[in-house]
């Protein structure tokens, strides 16, 4: 399984999508990140272990908490798995110009 496929699987799930979100807005302890939410802190430490696996979070220790905070590796591998299919269909977009430019000319 490619990175991009572990980030496509983790956001595919509602609560690490939340979680993801609310990481964006800055540094969050496990506590902030489950604040609200409809599961336990242990669920939403697990939702974590899930992101990091996909290098979408990553903690950082402040005393005896843990911080965390979005992993750009993951979006990265993501974006480049993205650019894949643009750069697919601006080949093929190319082609269909070039044979219609040379139908045009003949």
């Amino acid at each position: 399984m490619t990175n991009a496929e572990r980030v496509l699987d983790a956001l595919g799930d509602p609560t690490r999508r939340t979680i993801f979100k609310r990481m964006r807005a800055g540094a969050r302890s496990v506590g902030a990140l489950a604040d609200g939410l409809e599961v336990s802190r242990p669920a939403v430490s697990q939702h974590l272990a899930i992101l990091k696996a996909a290098r979408l979070a990553t903690p950082r220790a402040e005393g005896t908490r843990r911080l965390y905070t979005v992993d750009p590796r993951g979006l990265r591998a993501l974006r480049d798995w993205l650019d894949g299919f643009w750069d697919q269909t601006l080949a093929a977009f190319k082609d269909a110009a070039e044979r219609e430019a040379a139908k045009e000319g003949t």
